[in-house]
């Protein structure tokens, strides 16, 4: 009897697991549609009205010399490319450029990132804070740690613990937003809050050769609600770049207070879109504001999904069995465990994509498959 090989076995759980997904948009839906093939299922992103791939392509490892993995992605129905000018200090955006070279523009959706808005701003009033009395650093220190305190936002789980320097960039921004609000004159706002975000922009088109984006995300990477909720120059920044039209749609990404920063974004009427850590360990924080979401019709994707289950990057954090437990037995089966971490998150309706760090042809092949349309 001929051995049965282990994707012969792992075919009946795909398919098992594919159906438990949330339903994929109908084929014939209103809004619009890239590179749209029949192995892939797609989901509205929000009021966007884009119809994006339920894996989208990470670019923190695209570079020059590693970006032809993504043709393949193109190939198999992904459509949506991310990226920003901090990954791999402009590398990323450079790598992307060969795709752009390689297929039209208009067959993929593409977001790129402010990412020295927020460390701009946390800068700036680190410096402000700098030149305080030690009576006034202690006062502005007790009030930044009571907020997030309250907020509960240094809750490991809901914390996530991606990076090393995660917690540290929270602190900073809880202490800016306290600066904030007693010495933001100080601050020249023209400067610092819109006109970074011309000068990222331009610098972005150039290193990608694009002429617009679909999505320009700001700021990359919020840790607080306040930086989405009390810019106004964020939005003027975007609807100057709006009406030359050279952005259609304005997000934001949050490793830190997700549901906080998403419900912000929500609030504005402004933002359309929000990339979001999401995952099994954080999911009791997240699942109100990601209803929220979905009945403001505003769009999310997951990142960081598989984060807290798998410790990809071996960036010396051991794996928690805690954590671990729970998406084994959330997920049973033969995959790989990020695999199980992005099958566990598309089963929520209320997500438009999750977004994977593909970094090779391989993980593409692994991946991509679990983004496929419900047989039957």
């Amino acid at each position: 009897m001929k051995p049965i090989s282990r994707r012969e076995f792992a075919a009946p759980a795909l398919a098992a697991a594919l159906a438990a997904k949330a339903d994929a948009a109908q084929e014939g839906a209103a809004g619009e549609w890239r590179n749209r093939q029949r192995g892939m299922a797609y989901r509205r992103l929000g009021r966007t009205g884009f119809h994006i791939s339920e894996i989208v392509m990470g670019g923190n490892t695209i570079s020059p010399a590693n970006w032809e993995h993504v043709l393949l992605a193109l190939d198999m129905g992904l459509n949506y490319l991310d990226t920003a000018p901090a990954y791999g200090n402009g590398k990323s955006e450079l790598g992307y450029a060969q795709v752009l070279k390689a297929r039209k523009r208009d067959t993929f959706f593409l977001n790129t990132k402010v990412s020295l808005w927020d460390i701009n701003r946390t800068k700036l009033y680190a410096d402000l804070f700098a030149s305080l009395s030690e009576s006034e650093q202690k006062k502005t220190q007790r009030l930044a740690q009571e907020e997030m305190e309250r907020r509960g936002v240094l809750d490991r789980d809901y914390l996530g613990e991606y990076f090393p320097s995660q917690a540290g960039e929270l602190k900073g921004a809880a202490l800016a937003n306290v600066l904030a609000r007693r010495y933001g004159g100080r601050i020249d706002r023209g400067k610092n809050y819109k006109q970074i975000i011309l000068d990222s922009f331009e610098e972005s088109m150039k290193r990608l050769g694009a002429g617009y984006t679909d999505l320009l995300m700001c700021p990359h990477g919020a840790s607080t609600p306040e930086e989405v909720s009390r810019h106004p120059e964020i939005f003027e920044a975007f609807e100057k770049l709006k009406r030359e039209g050279r952005v259609r749609h304005l997000g934001v990404s949050a490793h830190n207070d997700p549901a906080g920063v998403l419900e912000a974004a929500i609030g504005t009427g402004v933002y359309s879109v929000a990339m979001v850590a999401y995952s099994i360990v954080n999911q009791k924080w997240m699942e109100p504001v990601l209803r929220k979401a979905k009945r403001k019709d505003f769009g999310v994707v997951a990142m960081k999904v598989a984060r807290p289950v798998y410790n990809g990057r071996g960036n010396g954090t051991p794996d928690d069995p805690a954590r671990v437990k729970l998406i084994e037995d959330a997920m049973p089966g033969p995959w790989k465990r990020p695999q199980k971490a992005y099958l566990w998150a598309l089963r929520n309706p209320n997500l438009s994509a999750v977004i994977s760090e593909i970094t090779n042809a391989g993980m593409v092949r692994d991946n991509l498959p679990l983004a496929s349309p419900k047989k039957g």
